[in-house]
């Protein structure tokens, strides 16, 4: 499998799975975050498919995604979300971390040994993309995990490390 054909897989996975996120969100906001990381996924599947078809693909516009969702986090914060609800898809939110590390490494792997320099900014600044959107779950992770996170005694000399507690995914 080459490149183009990997990466229209790996965007067509992670489309689908934000996708699968969204529909079982019963909070609009973080609907909107997963539809939005979807339609990205999308996009750069076209992007991919395009190169592989020897159309000159364009670079892609920056994502919004990460702004969009500081909007939503805002109104989310004002209207005191049920967290409680959202809580089910925890495993769902880490998968999602996984999947835009390995993503990012991917790019970046890829851009590596990439020998055309169009190409290989592309590849960096879909990487760069992959790590928004890994910020993105991240947040949206450590918003609905954070009453997992509440210390009832402050006897921990540990503190700073607390902040990761339940995160097995580091970018």
């Amino acid at each position: 499998m080459n490149v183009f054909d990997f990466a229209m897989q790996m965007e067509t996975d992670a489309e689908a799975f934000y996708r699968k996120l969204a529909g079982k969100s019963p909070v609009a906001g973080i609907k909107k975050i997963f539809t939005d990381l979807a339609d990205d996924e999308n996009r750069h599947y076209q992007i991919f498919r395009n190169l592989k078809n020897a159309l000159k693909g364009e670079v892609p516009q920056e994502s919004r995604v990460l702004d969009d969702a500081k909007n939503i986090f805002s109104d989310l914060l004002e209207q005191k979300a049920d967290v409680g609800v959202m809580q089910d898809n925890l495993e769902g939110y880490r998968y999602a971390m996984k999947l835009e590390a390995d993503g990012v490494r991917f790019y970046e792997d890829a851009a590596r040994r990439e020998e055309d320099a169009e190409l290989k900014e592309l590849l960096l600044r879909l990487a760069e993309e992959e790590r928004r959107h890994f910020n993105v779950v991240e947040n949206v992770y450590r918003y609905v995990n954070a009453p997992n996170e509440y210390l009832a005694w402050a006897e921990f000399s540990n503190l700073d490390e607390f902040h990761a507690f339940g995160r097995d995914v580091d970018l």
